[in-house]
């Protein structure tokens, strides 16, 4: 198993991407934390997997929450080797005029200060245990190829992709990498939101024609870069942000 012994966080694993990337993560043999802001969902994930998974609630816009999810690591397995920080939050695609400050705030909250949380909280774990690590944040095609309608989204995503190259600069030192990944739209429960028209196969069609592999995204797509990125055979990567989008970037 490629990540026998590992212990692993997952932020938004109560569904979508998230509960990919935490399925996977067990099913390689990591002992991973289930966390998302919807209890139920947690559990849910968290009891599918079994004696493998803890659930914890949290929001991770805000810093108690988050040291919550890298202290259920250290309690419940002993320590932590593996971040993800994937739990994010879109506005719906319309002219950015139209987006009100509440809405942006949140957004902003959401996918760029948990970034700056869960360093708060994991570096220092990571750093006193002295064997590195690997962090890995979800980004997206659209912090690489941004197109309107989605401006203040994407504008998170630019955020998040800067400061993966400078975090994986700044804790190189310390041998903990910190890579993202850019997946191209997926079918999770913002897809209507990134469409911003109701979701059907006409209009998913539309979306899927400027993907040259003609698909959208799938956890799986996304879970299977994330155990490349937390196993021992990617030790020299760190810096990257690895498109997952069939072509889209290209």
């Amino acid at each position: 198993m490629r990540l026998q012994g590992k212990s692993a966080v997952v932020t938004g694993a109560g569904g979508g991407f998230g509960e990919g990337i935490a399925r996977r993560f067990a099913a390689e043999g990591a002992r991973v934390v289930v966390a998302d802001i919807d209890a139920a969902a947690a559990r849910r994930v968290a009891a599918s997997i079994g004696g493998g998974a803890v659930a914890i609630a949290g929001d991770v816009s805000k810093g108690d929450d988050m040291r919550a999810m890298i202290a259920a690591a250290v309690d419940r397995f002993g320590g932590l080797d593996v971040l993800v920080n994937n739990a994010g939050t879109t506005h719906r695609n319309q002219p950015m005029l139209d987006v009100d400050e509440a809405t942006f705030d949140r957004v902003y909250a959401v996918n760029v200060k948990s970034i700056y949380w869960s360093m708060q909280a994991a570096v220092p774990v990571l750093r006193a245990q002295g064997r590195g690590g690997s962090i890995i944040n979800i980004s997206s095609t659209a912090g690489i190829r941004p197109r309107p309608g989605l401006v203040w989204y994407n504008g998170t995503k630019g955020a998040v992709n800067t400061m993966t190259q400078c975090m994986a600069i700044e804790l190189a030192p310390d041998n903990i990498r910190v890579n993202a990944i850019c997946p191209v739209l997926g079918a999770t429960g913002l897809t209507e939101l990134f469409m911003g028209q109701p979701d059907s196969p006409e209009v998913r069609q539309k979306f899927m024609s400027t993907i040259p592999l003609g698909r959208m995204s799938q956890p799986s797509d996304i879970a299977n870069a994330c155990v490349w990125l937390a196993e021992d055979a990617s030790s020299f990567i760190t810096g990257v942000l690895l498109p997952v989008d069939g072509g889209r970037t290209a």
